[in-house]
């Protein structure tokens, strides 16, 4: 038996549901690039950690690939014009956010030349290049989970020295409805993918690589099984997986390759295991193999569409050109969710750009599983039943209800990966993620202000010690002074001075005591 097909004992995680699909819509038409844009929308924050920080002004022509914002720290990630172009504005514009708020964005008037940068690294074999120097080079490239989470990737190929890493996890379950870019990523980029684990497997020295896949995509677990059997060797396997979502989270992929559970407040490492999503892969062997940055990716375009597709798409291609592209009919929706139905968020403008971490727009006629009316908890246990971390959710939206936000905690809330499974199998239609995420929020929101005060109190303290210590040092300084002066030898000037100060006191003496004793004349 093959490397690709070898036999691996299946594991199963708690809960989880088998949902409707949805899939067949997208995948009957190849994939093809969407057209570029007129004008390209690029926010500096595309990834979890510091928004990147522009390095052109208005007017500066940029070249495709060229880095326009550098990474401030090391939790973040730089952006590169993803064509070439003008630069026409840098400012605040919306973004898709669940938030809906502004943020800095670098818009790209684009020249339809589509010229790259000249300065593009060569090819190389990624054996020739150290582990460090590869993840300086993904660092520099911009690459992001580009699963949803848009974590920089080249901390995750960073394992402290202690750590030994046994088994690269790469995420092909792609496990909600609808969304399809990464079965089309696997049918038509396979062996990107393959050479794309090589390269991560060298940054890492792990030892094996798992390409985990859902049985209900047979089309991607063949060419995958294909491109490994041709690219790659004996430690990368492709492992097809039950379809259950929600299969895709780390944790759950985790438990169902190897067993493992990742303990609460613990990452993946910690168990010697590292997760990486295909497009991931796929965005690695290119930054190393041809020097491209992160520019592009696919996205799906589905649900109530004329023409439901993958798309390959520039990043910052305002969504409501990728809608009228694929004759999606905007007017007639009542939704367009950025994501699945079970995680993804509605979008309130159209205006806003694809980012590095769009893998789906969902266009809907009717609202997602509508709740005209709440009804009260049940107790039915349903949403504990399903839930896919084994939390117990009705405890949680109590505490949540009731704003208990230090009991919340003892139930473990921050475990909570927001897949909405109990959203979904809730009798009484709470909307309990709604809830999770608020108790969330406020949480943090405390702890900032937490934060706030303590550096208040500190600065209120160090002020305090300051004012003390500078009154025992003036006192000091003073009694120093004192001393001295007591201790000080005088010199033959003092002394003359000294005494003819004493001799003019003596004389004044006299010359008033002989006028005491000296009779007045008017007075005999």
């Amino acid at each position: 038996m093959s490397p690709a097909t070898a036999f691996r004992k299946l594991f199963r995680f708690h809960g989880g549901l088998h949902l409707p699909e949805y899939k067949d819509l997208s995948t009957a038409v190849s994939v093809e690039a969407a057209p570029v844009p007129k004008r390209l929308i690029v926010p500096t924050q595309q990834h979890i950690g510091v928004a990147a920080k522009p390095m052109v002004a208005v007017g500066d022509y940029v070249f495709k690939g060229q880095k326009i914002a550098r990474a401030p720290n090391l939790i973040s990630a730089p952006v590169h014009a993803p064509s070439s172009g003008t630069v026409v504005e840098i400012g605040e514009h919306p973004v898709p956010h669940p938030s809906g708020l502004n943020a800095q964005c670098i818009i790209i008037e684009t020249d339809g030349k589509d010229v790259w940068i000249e300065q593009r690294r060569q090819t190389r074999d990624c054996r020739d290049i150290p582990p460090d120097e590869l993840r300086e080079l993904i660092r520099i490239s911009g690459i992001v989970g580009l699963g949803g989470a848009g974590f920089p990737s080249y901390i995750k190929l960073s394992p402290a020295s202690s750590r030994v890493v046994e088994t690269l996890i790469l995420n092909g379950a792609e496990c909600e409805p609808y969304i399809t870019c990464d079965d089309m990523l696997m049918r038509t980029r396979p062996e990107e993918i393959v050479q794309g684990i090589h390269i991560m497997l060298h940054a890492l020295h792990a030892r094996e690589c798992v390409i985990a896949i859902e049985d209900n995509k047979p089309e991607a677990i063949d060419a995958m099984r294909a491109a490994v059997k041709e690219y790659g060797n004996e430690h990368i396997s492709v492992l097809a997986i039950p379809t259950l979502y929600p299969g895709g989270g780390e944790k759950q992929l985790i438990k169902v390759v190897t067993g493992k559970e990742v303990p609460y407040n613990k990452l993946p490492l910690d168990v010697r295991v590292v997760c990486h999503n295909v497009a991931t892969a796929a965005a690695v062997y290119r930054a190393i193999s041809r020097g491209e940055p992160l520019i592009s990716r696919y996205i799906t375009i589905t649900g109530d569409v004329g023409q439901p597709r993958n798309l390959e798409v520039r990043i910052g291609t305002p969504i409501r050109e990728l809608l009228e592209y694929c004759a999606v009919p905007v007017h007639d929706l009542s939704a367009i969710i950025m994501g699945g139905p079970m995680m993804g968020f509605s979008l309130s403008n159209l205006d806003v750009p694809a980012i590095k971490t769009t893998n789906c727009l969902l266009a809907l006629r009717t609202a997602p599983r509508p709740q005209p009316q709440t009804y009260p908890c049940i107790r039915c246990s349903a949403c504990a039943d399903v839930c896919p971390i084994n939390l117990l959710p009705q405890q949680l939206y109590w505490y949540a209800h009731s704003r208990n936000f230090d009991k919340i905690q003892d139930f473990s809330l921050f475990d909570c990966i927001e897949c909405g499974c109990c959203d979904y199998v809730c009798p009484s239609q709470i909307p309990l993620v709604q809830y999770f995420r608020f108790a969330k929020t406020e949480i943090w929101a405390q702890d900032e202000e937490k934060k706030k005060a303590e550096i208040a109190r500190q600065r209120h303290e160090f002020r305090l010690q300051r004012q003390e210590r500078e009154k025992a040092e003036r006192a000091e300084r003073h009694k120093q002074k004192a001393a001295a002066l007591q201790d000080e030898q005088p010199t033959a000037e003092d002394t003359a001075r000294k005494a003819a100060i004493q001799a003019a006191l003596e004389r004044a003496k006299a010359k008033q005591a002989t006028a005491e004793s000296t009779p007045d004349a008017d007075n005999p």
